[in-house]
């Protein structure tokens, strides 16, 4: 049977007064509402556990072992309501981000410095996982946001639109086609090609794309990371395509970026989460500074 929490307030404040009137008086409570729940407590428990006179209020040996059990589990549940309360006010807590590289790398590391100067002691996990995999940790609840591409076939989860991506052209410096002042996929189709390897999003739209131009896409390398095809065009092993996300990225390691046209390829990138599970206050915080950040430099 269970006891209620008050039960066991009203028996620690009359055994720490030694006085039904005086615990009464510090409970807001009136004397028999007091005697009763002190009755109730003594029914489940099977015992006495005070000795009432009519001068005093005693201890029975069961209540002189219980009093201290008594403490330990009013201390434990006042703790374990401050932690909730620590919660809800962001001065306590874990959240775990899944996002994919390209946002990891470019636009997260600001966001979760603004985070951690207004919640310090909120620890953050962020998974630096492919778009697919933020999807499936997601789905799994081994992360409560996700930052990806749009996905296809997820009715059990919710995305919301942060902005649309535009995949850009990466070239190495003095390039012949940066001499071009438009560029069209055609162009980058007659030389090497360096390419994600399937079965990545970003891959498949981009197969999907061209071949509805009558275009097909056959690369010379391929790699997992964009970081990796970054460094290899450097090289001069060809030329590649990356999400606009990416651009600073792949301008740092000396590469120009320009648009194609013919087709104009785009995708969404937005917040993954579970429609049918609410979000933490922390992760909500997050939520928001994320998208405060759609915009910003």
């Amino acid at each position: 049977m269970s006891i209620p929490i008050n039960q066991i307030v009203v028996f620690t404040t009359v055994a720490r007064t030694g006085s039904f009137a005086e615990a009464a008086i510090q409970l807001y409570l009136s004397q028999p509402a007091l005697s009763v729940a002190m009755k109730n407590l003594e029914q489940s428990l099977g015992g006495k556990l005070l000795a009432r006179t009519t001068r005093s209020v005693t201890l029975t040996p069961e209540g002189k072992a219980f009093y201290p059990v008594a403490r330990r589990l009013l201390s434990e549940w006042e703790q374990s309501m401050q932690d909730v309360r620590n919660h809800f006010a962001l001065g306590r807590g874990k959240l775990d981000i899944a996002a994919m590289p390209t946002y990891t790398t470019n636009f997260l590391p600001k966001i979760l410095a603004e985070f951690h100067s207004q919640y310090p002691n909120i620890h953050i996990t962020v998974h630096d996982v492919i778009a697919e995999n933020v999807v499936q940790m997601v789905r799994e609840e081994r992360s409560e946001l996700g930052i990806t591409f749009a996905p296809e076939d997820a009715p059990d989860l919710h995305f919301q639109p942060l902005y649309q991506d535009r995949f850009v052209a990466i070239l190495p410096f003095k390039h012949p086609l940066l001499e071009k002042q438009t560029l069209k996929w055609i162009d980058l189709l007659a030389y090497p090609h360096l390419s994600l390897q399937r079965p990545a999003g970003t891959r498949k739209l981009i197969d999907q794309a061209l071949q509805e131009k009558g275009l097909l896409l056959t690369p010379a390398f391929e790699s997992h990371q964009l970081v990796s095809i970054g460094r290899m065009v450097n090289e001069g092993l060809g030329l590649s395509v990356v999400p606009s996300t990416s651009r600073a990225q792949m301008e740092e390691m000396g590469l120009q970026c320009r648009a194609i046209s013919a087709p104009v390829i785009t995708h969404q990138v937005g917040i993954v989460t579970r429609p049918q599970q609410a979000l933490s206050a922390a992760a909500l915080a997050m939520q928001q500074l994320i998208r405060a950040a759609v915009g910003k430099p």
